[in-house]
């Protein structure tokens, strides 16, 4: 579904240090750090674009899902055409399912289309009364988009309580963003008081069914012994389910555990692997990494250019590293050039970014 989803910025308030390099001399970093995690944020209306703060990345929900095969036929034609992008089709199918048979599913990929514009005019008010409708038929999507609704005041003035009784529904009928986003909300500590444990609970029934988010986030309870014991097998055992997702948080924290040995193998060159597929997506952090591997040789050959556009690259997105600034000024100067050009485009499309935003 692309209506936007919340999520609560950052599950953990707890700052952990800087990966650092060994002095230039030695060039080779002894352990990579964690990156450090913000406090909890209010959910926001549309997740953030990249390169994004550490947190828990959000995801767009599922799309409304089909009914049984005996209820089938015209809302397959309705989805399949949803899902083709023939939006006018999906929408003339789907009414029509519903003047026909009153079809949960038709009425919340209405709301769907009318939420986000798809083939007709976007229509916050129709999109809420279609979710609406299928909510009170039980249809736990329609519930989740709903709440999606009120907490980006889509529905008239944000309704934060409105959007967790929905959330709370949704879950206990098997959403995995719902309860992903519930256990955000628990961790919070606005609406309800905050609770670990039930927060975990949540993630646990979401990371269970493949929840990237949700794996993610289990993982740092498990990590730091909150709401569960203390686990750093089952954390680098979720981190490694995440990552396989394609969770970029998740492939940097578990590229640190295979770097360190933490709760799994020690593994410094598959760490490598991740923390570049993670830096090009545009992790600063895993830029950061990246550099220090690079300039330390250690997961992979050294390489002093690739280490100084890394550097420079994790700079500019915030991420400094004093050791590697002294790494950069005893380099030759042609090689200081070649990754100063080699990192310009990375430089040149973020300013351009903050440029767009201003």
């Amino acid at each position: 579904m692309r209506i936007a989803r919340c999520a609560v910025a950052g599950i953990v308030a707890l700052v952990l240090p800087a990966a650092v390099i060994a002095p230039a001399s030695a060039q080779a970093p002894v352990e990579l750090g964690p990156p450090a995690t913000p406090p909890p944020a209010k959910p926001a209306a549309k997740p953030a674009p990249k390169p994004a703060p550490h947190k828990p990345a959000p995801t767009q929900a599922a799309a409304p899902a089909p009914p049984p095969a005996a209820q089938r036929r015209d809302v397959d034609v309705a989805y399949g055409a949803y899902q083709r992008g023939h939006y006018i089709t999906a929408f003339s199918a789907a009414t029509r399912r519903v003047e026909e048979q009153k079809d949960v599913k038709a009425m919340t990929l209405l709301g769907e289309l009318y939420a986000n514009g798809l083939g007709i005019p976007r229509d916050d008010k129709k999109a809420a009364e279609w979710y609406r409708l299928a909510a009170a038929r039980g249809d736990r999507e329609a519930m989740f988009a709903l709440a999606m609704l009120h907490f980006s005041g889509r529905t008239g003035a944000v309704n934060r309580e409105e959007g967790a009784k929905l959330l709370a529904a949704a879950a206990k009928l098997g959403n995995a963003a719902a309860a992903y986003d519930l256990g955000l909300l628990y961790i919070e500590g606005q609406l309800f008081p905050q609770d670990f444990a039930r927060a975990a609970e949540l993630f646990r029934s979401a990371a269970q069914v493949g929840n990237a988010e949700a794996q993610y986030a289990l993982a740092t309870l498990y990590k730091e012994g909150r709401g569960v014991p203390k686990d750093l097998v089952e954390a680098a055992r979720l981190l490694a389910a995440a990552s396989l997702a394609d969770n970029t948080d998740a492939q940097v924290e578990y590229a640190i555990a295979l770097f360190n040995g933490t709760g799994v193998a020690k593994n410094e060159h598959l760490a490598a692997v991740l923390l570049a597929k993670a830096a090009r997506k545009g992790n600063p952090i895993a830029q950061n990494r990246l550099a220090n591997i690079l300039a330390a040789g250690r997961g992979a050959n050294p390489n002093p250019v690739q280490a100084i556009k890394w550097h420079i690259i994790a700079k500019a997105g915030g991420v400094s590293d004093v050791p590697l600034d002294a790494f950069v000024q005893q380099q030759p100067p042609d090689i200081r050039a070649a990754g100063e050009k080699a990192a310009k485009p990375w430089v040149d499309a973020l300013k351009e970014l903050r440029a767009s935003r201003s």
